[in-house]
């Protein structure tokens, strides 16, 4: 009887504190969300990432040690070996708990920090996900190396393993390093960021970067596919950056006819003082209107200047607007753009010719 009474009160010691845990994971619940609804009534970015880091780490936290108690206390009445590894796998369960908590907080960090709503002028998007990843990736590594070391794993013979193997590594994967160092270099140098559209000469690359990982960089292109390119390529091709541009380039050629000659003084001068009040057209760049050759068929002049925007849709409204106010200039003038035509010229009719057609 007294054994039995013993083992009712591990029992029972052992379901109340696994109800325990549930209740205070339970209230850790409630807690944090009653928290974020206070973040959330603030423009601090760090405290809605804290926040959002507990949840759910913190109740993990609680369960593995409310189960670790309950089993331990289960191991000292019954003696069973299995239940001795409670204490181990608490301490190795904490660093996990502890890493992913950090992962966590270091992700949302990342991502309130490139949202306007935190931020009255958000971080660069490039940066801030390089510096993230490196911190994920930090974080990572050493949740290993303590894990290794609780274990019982000697850390320096792993480092030093590391390094001789890394050579082996090097050679074998030279074409996964090449891509880590191209996509280092890309946060390093920034020729572009994540949002620009880029473009190649090299390669028939065109787009709008989505993503910068550490082996490839994820583009957009204009038909909405995704074009996956390894980083190692970008130290080896040039590539354009159109979204850094200050201004977009009105570059046209336009004919009048030749009987229209003696106006194409008056039109050249009055299309290039239409460009230079023109709103839209930026006088401080290079402004160039001038009769420029002798077509086949034309007389031409060409029109070379610069518009204000840089956006690809409002740049070919101005361009449109530019281009019917030179048509409206040279029909002002009574001339008219020129097409290709032939003149035909034919010779008299020899004499001979003309008197047998008259006596026939």
């Amino acid at each position: 009887m007294s054994w039995l009474g013993e083992n009712r009160v591990w029992v029972v010691s052992v379901f109340l504190i696994v109800l325990a845990s549930g209740l205070a994971a339970w209230s850790f619940g409630r807690f944090v969300h009653r928290l974020a609804i206070r973040a959330e009534k603030t423009i601090n970015p760090w405290d809605d990432a804290l926040v959002g880091a507990l949840f759910p780490p913190g109740q993990v936290l609680i369960w593995l040690l409310g189960l670790s108690v309950a089993a331990q206390r289960a191991g000292d009445a019954t003696g069973a070996e299995i239940f001795m590894l409670a204490v181990p796998a608490r301490e190795i369960g904490l660093i996990l708990i502890m890493a992913w908590f950090a992962w966590r907080f270091s992700h949302s960090v990342e991502h309130n920090l490139c949202d306007p709503r935190y931020m009255g002028k958000p971080m660069d998007a490039t940066t801030v996900r390089a510096i993230g990843k490196l911190v994920r990736a930090s974080i990572v590594i050493t949740a290993g190396i303590v894990v290794m070391q609780f274990l019982g794993y000697s850390v320096s013979g792993v480092l030093a393993f590391g390094g001789i193997g890394g050579l082996a590594v090097g050679f074998a994967a030279k074409d996964l390093l090449a891509n880590f160092f191209g996509g280092l270099m890309i946060y390093l140098d920034r020729p572009f960021a994540v949002g620009d559209w880029i473009r190649s000469p090299d390669k028939e690359i065109e787009g709008t970067v989505e993503d910068i990982g550490w082996r490839l960089t994820r583009i957009r292109t204009f038909d909405m596919r995704p074009v996956y390119v390894p980083n190692g390529i970008f130290t080896q091709i040039a590539v354009e950056n159109p979204s850094r541009m200050l201004n977009r380039r009105i570059f046209e050629t336009i004919g009048i006819r030749y009987e229209d000659a003696h106006l194409m003084a008056p039109i050249v001068a009055d299309v290039k003082k239409m460009l230079q009040e023109h709103p839209e057209i930026d006088s401080n760049r290079t402004l160039i209107v001038n009769f420029n050759s002798f077509a086949s068929s034309s007389l031409d002049f060409f029109v070379y200047t610069f518009t204000r925007t840089t956006d690809w849709v409002r740049y070919h409204e101005v361009k449109q607007d530019v281009l019917l106010m030179i048509l409206n200039i040279v029909e002002g003038y009574g001339a008219s753009c020129a097409f290709p035509t032939s003149t035909l010229h034919i010779a008299d009719i020899p004499s001979i010719a003309r008197e047998a057609a008259l006596d026939s």
